[in-house]
């Protein structure tokens, strides 16, 4: 795994939705997150660099990652080239202290962007100093079928990236089981978007441990392996009724984070008796 002091657990504004990326940082804040991972393009207020700088200093927070704008929905936010949206992403990185630029591999019908992605992401890497963490998708399910919406890959293991992120929703839905795919991105490995799913064709963000994603193994693994990049709980509280409910499902997959995470890091303990025995110690 990769680089950092020691893993922080980060709340993405993406899961307060729809309320604001002010109130993603007022929650993580009151709530006792490490940081937060800004999903640009949710809120006006998410494109404004100097706004999210103000938040930061009013909550004393970090913003730990930047996802860039490619979804669907934010097609348009930051202007239509693809690699403007990431070297601005990368920008707002730099200005607001965060190492990480979380981005999907593309549409398939952006031909131009997807033919040279891979060499891309490794430019801008090598150009801005930013990481480039390239996010697993999964195929679109249709009736029989199963569609290829992105290129070169929804697989970021089936290419060269120096580093990937982990969604364990998405997981769910490519129908991967999380631990398998963490072993096998290996050194790359770089950001989990910690949330779960029931392998539904939805895709589903989760609260962790509400779904078949075996994400408390994944935890104790990531500890077991010395894990140091940001673990961002990124789950859907559209439904929430209230703002007290949606707090409850944050409150839940921060204590899940923390509870499994910290389990795996436990190391065996021993004691010598007077005879020269060994035997293991039982918390």
């Amino acid at each position: 795994m990769t680089t950092s002091k020691t893993a922080r657990i980060g709340l993405s504004t993406a899961s307060v939705y729809p309320e604001s990326t002010a109130s993603g940082f007022e929650l993580a804040s009151r709530l006792g997150y490490d940081g937060v991972e800004v999903m640009v393009g949710i809120d006006p207020l998410s494109t404004q660099i100097d706004a999210i700088q103000r938040l930061v200093d009013y909550h004393q927070l970090p913003v730990l990652a930047i996802h860039a704008p490619c979804l669907l929905i934010t097609q348009r936010v930051w202007g239509t080239d693809p690699w403007g949206k990431l070297e601005r992403s990368a920008e707002a990185a730099k200005d607001l202290g965060a190492d990480v630029v979380v981005v999907h591999p593309p549409f398939r019908w952006q031909r131009d962007y997807a033919r040279g992605f891979v060499e891309g992401i490794a430019r801008l890497e090598a150009e801005t100093g930013v990481i480039f963490a390239v996010e697993n998708m999964y195929p679109w399910r249709a009736p029989g079928k199963g569609l290829q919406a992105y290129a070169p890959s929804w697989d970021p293991t089936e290419q060269s990236y120096a580093h990937t992120t982990l969604d364990l929703s998405h997981s769910s839905t490519a129908e991967q089981d999380c631990v398998e795919l963490a072993a096998t991105m290996g050194r790359t490995l770089k950001h989990i978007h910690l949330t779960d799913g029931t392998g539904s064709a939805k895709d589903e963000h989760l609260v962790p441990g509400r779904g078949t994603q075996r994400a408390a193994d994944l935890l104790a693994e990531l500890a077991n392996q010395d894990f140091r990049g940001h673990i961002i709980i990124e789950i859907n509280t559209r439904r929430a009724t209230s703002r007290s409910e949606r707090e409850v499902d944050l409150v839940e997959s921060l204590e899940f984070t923390r509870k499994h995470f910290a389990r795996g890091s436990r190391r065996t303990s021993f004691a010598v008796t007077p005879e020269g025995e060994i035997s293991e110690l039982i918390p």
